[in-house]
């Protein structure tokens, strides 16, 4: 039974408690539909390295952390992975009980076959099920899900139980007279959860006493449970996570996992046969995390295909030519992978076009109001907080008109779905949707969006806060010299029709939104006179005929959106110039990108994005592999598949290295952030992936589920990385090559040990470059060793 709060030592306070917390702290947030971003879900885990993040995971969710040792049996077969990457990799494992040698290690992974097959340490919920032939986990699992769905509903639903109230409080409020469990089974459970604690700390101290959970035992164990919740842990994290960035606190995560154990202390209470086999469980929770031999080998085997592509990254960067002549156009793309093809392209059209990479919020922390809403948007890397309010509210009058058309919807909406009006509307209101049925099921859904009125600042900036401002961003970009007569600043966003997850598709650096609201605020900023006469006194002439114009990249159709806010009539020739480029170039992109999509021609690829059955409209950000900070003479020309995030970058330019800090700590981050999603999601699909998308169901506005299960479903769906034969994501953690000096980037992760730890840990590679060409290899420690020639490194 439940101990009182007066017999716990604080010693025993501490333990359990910090416990609580760490197992809490090893969860990655999940961020909820409307503003998807990308989260590395080992984001717990960089402390660690990946055979023992293995060990670790194995043991509280039965995941593996790469894919299977024949894949890589297979790869050494073909000649994928030399002997020279399994010889470097196996002499970089730090792990004494590595394989012996070269030999050794090749004879391990053929040995393994399909790999290591890992079971987590079973919860009483298991162990239960096991004695009584009753599935507790799916009962946990569609119980806690349904009252979950509800009380953090974010407006999907017509009404919420208890909003505001905290989620204990609400869970017990539910769980007393929710009679799932004991029509189950589970006899008394109403009862037991009246008796529990009413705070949160109280019923995680009292129901580990009733566990018998030690101190040792008790943050995997914990771990165990948070993981047995899947996707709802990682929406509690979320909420965690918002509030520590405005400087607060949430208590939700401890909550579900005191709902947790309560389960776990009533399920023990009605199955006692299972305490000896709960006792075993909770020795092995106790022991250390050490990873075994066959987790040390895949270790290996994952870095040394890596440093197979690797290889393949170094032949390709052979160095590049200085561009010397001033372009007609420069394009500022978003770094993100997808821009690469349509960079290369539009290079390709003219002579007198060079492209630029910088993050997709071009530099600008916005908190932005769309038209006709009082919703603030976030507009930046989830890493930061927002500076500078805008508003896309444009004319009152068609604003209001707006918000009323918005409302009429809404009402109809929810009238349509009410619990009553529901089976009426389809009875008489079904035969009208016929034709739009049968229009949608063909594709001819809206296929032009409307544009919002050009996003103004909120109550304007001071001439010195716009010069500031444009002169910050601009020596971010590396552009404070040699502009072209027209700069393009392409923020980007995805097309789809019947998606949830739409707005992973969008700009990361926008956090989860489309980029024009950036793109379009930036140009009116560099093209005002006062910023353009400030921006002479800090040192950055731009020349008079530099006209910066915004745009939007669809990265589903590659269509590119010109948004012509205020540009002067006299310069409609050469935007009509640029257009034929960027048609050009889009026609391009768009055939070289069909060849990758099941089904797909040349011309049908920006049909997909209407096609409300098309579960794979475009392949996102799979495929992704390495992040390049260097000028774009290092890259311009180079056939780079689409699998390079692109950040221009000159260090010559960069006084006391402040922008290079500011793309090791921030894109850099956001960037392995994306690619470990991609990375989870394909070699841990049940635990990290999204599921099914042809099951889908959303709940709450925060997420999917599967068909009828209770359990939130975080990362991409199996076919954002799958093509239904194979992997159309190759998973490699993300190689970083940076142009600039050793000792700078070595001071940078000096000061910043978070970012350190990423590299430290083999969570990303880290390579410099000098004159386009690899120059030098990060070692743990801040140690730095000598590349070797692409010819010796392919033998």
């Amino acid at each position: 039974m439940f101990m009182k709060h007066s017999q716990i030592t604080p010693v025993r306070l501490s333990e359990i408690l910090g416990a609580a917390e760490a197992a809490a702290r090893a969860i990655p947030p999940a961020f909820p539909l409307d503003a998807t971003v990308a989260v590395n879900p080992f984001l717990g885990q960089t402390g660690e390295d990946l055979a023992t993040t293995q060990a670790r995971l194995a043991r509280v969710a039965g995941c593996p952390v790469t894919l299977d040792a024949q894949h890589f049996a297979t790869a050494i077969r073909e000649g994928r992975i030399t002997d020279h990457d399994l010889s470097e990799a196996l002499d970089a494992s730090p792990h004494a009980g590595k394989p012996s040698g070269l030999s050794a290690l090749k004879v391990a992974a053929s040995a393994m076959g399909s790999g290591v097959a890992a079971t987590a340490l079973p919860t009483i919920a298991d162990l239960a099920a096991e004695a009584t032939g009753i599935d507790w986990p799916s009962i946990i699992d569609k119980t806690v899900g349904r009252w979950a769905a509800g009380q953090f509903d974010r407006g999907q639903a017509l009404w919420s139980p208890t909003p505001g109230t905290p989620a204990f409080v609400a869970w017990r409020e539910w769980a007393v007279h929710d009679l799932t469990p004991e029509v189950a089974g589970l006899k008394g459970f109403c009862a037991h959860v009246a008796a529990a604690p009413d705070t949160t700390e109280r019923a995680i101290l009292a129901c580990a006493d009733a566990l018998g959970i030690s101190g040792e035992a008790a943050q995997t164990a914990f771990h165990r449970l948070y993981m047995s919740l899947g996707g709802w842990s990682q929406h509690a994290r979320w909420l965690l996570w918002q509030a520590e960035l405005a400087g607060e606190t949430d208590g939700t995560i401890a909550d579900l996992l005191a709902i947790r154990l309560i389960w776990e202390e009533a399920l023990l209470e009605h199955v006692p046969q299972i305490s000896d086999r709960w006792a075993e469980t909770l020795a092995a929770h106790a022991e250390p995390i050490t990873p075994t031999f066959d987790q040390i080998t895949l270790a290996i085997l994952q870095d040394a295909a890596e440093r197979a592509h690797q290889r393949s990254l170094i032949a390709t960067l052979d160095g590049g030519d200085t561009l010397d002549r001033r372009p007609f156009l420069q394009a500022a793309f978003c770094i993100d992978v997808r821009s690469e093809v349509f960079r290369r392209a539009l290079e390709s059209v003219d002579d007198g076009i060079e492209t630029i990479g910088f993050a997709g919020f071009f530099g600008l922390p916005l908190a932005h109001h769309t038209h006709a809403s009082d919703i603030v948007e976030a507009r930046l890397p989830v890493l930061l907080n927002p500076a500078i309010e805008t508003t896309s509210a444009g004319d009152p009058a068609k604003d209001q008109a707006s918000r009323i058309a918005a409302r009429t919807s809404r009402a109809w909406g929810r009238f349509r779905q009410a619990a009553v009006s529901s089976f009426a509307f389809v009875e008489a209101m079904g035969p009208l949707y016929a034709a739009k049925l049968v229009r949608s099921a063909l594709g001819g859904a809206a296929k032009n969006k409307p544009t919002a009125p050009a996003p103004q600042i909120v109550g304007g900036l001071s001439a010195q806060a716009k010069a500031d401002t444009a002169a910050a961003v601009l020596r971010a970009m590396s552009l404070t010299t040699g502009h072209g007569e027209i700069v393009l600043l392409l923020g980007h966003g995805g097309n789809v029709t019947n998606n949830p997850h739409e707005s992973a598709y969008h700009c990361g650096a926008c956090g989860g939104h489309t980029g024009e609201v950036s793109a379009r605020v930036l140009a009116t900023l560099l093209n005002d006179p006062e910023t353009r006469e400030g921006l002479k006194a800090r040192g950055i002439e731009v020349p008079e005929d530099t006209l910066f114009v915004a745009g939007l990249h669809d990265t589903t159709t590659d269509e590119i959106t010109i948004y012509e806010d205020a540009l002067p009539a006299d310069r409609a020739s050469d935007i009509a110039r640029v257009s034929g480029f960027l048609a050009t170039a889009g026609r391009f992109a768009r055939t070289e990108r069909s060849a990758r999509l099941p089904g797909a021609k040349w011309n049908n690829v920006a049909a997909r994005a209407f096609n409300w059955a098309e579960t794979r409209p475009e392949w996102g950000l799979a495929g992704c592999a390495a992040f390049i900070a260097a000028p774009r003479e290092a890259t311009a020309g180079k056939d780079l598949g689409g699998r390079s995030f692109l950040h221009s970058y000159d260090w010559q330019a960069d006084e006391g290295f402040a922008t290079l800090e500011l793309i090791m700590t921030a894109p850099v981050v956001v960037a392995s952030w994306i690619s470990l999603q991609y990375y989870g999601s394909s070699v841990a699909p049940e635990v990290f992936g999204g599921g099914n998308k042809l099951i889908h169901n959303v709940t709450g506005g925060i997420g999917v589920i599967e068909g009828n299960s209770g359990r939130l479903r975080p990362g991409l769906p199996w076919q954002s990385v799958h093509d239904g034969e194979s992997l159309a994501h190759e998973p490699l953690r993300l190689s970083v090559m940076v142009e600039a000096p050793r000792e700078a980037i070595a001071d940078i992760l000096e000061r910043h040990p978070e970012v350190r730890a990423l590299f430290d840990n083999g969570w990303l590679h880290l390579f410099t470059l000098k004159d386009g060409k690899v120059d030098a290899r990060y070692r743990p420690g801040l140690e730095w060793s000598d590349t070797i020639e692409p010819e010796r490194l392919a033998s």
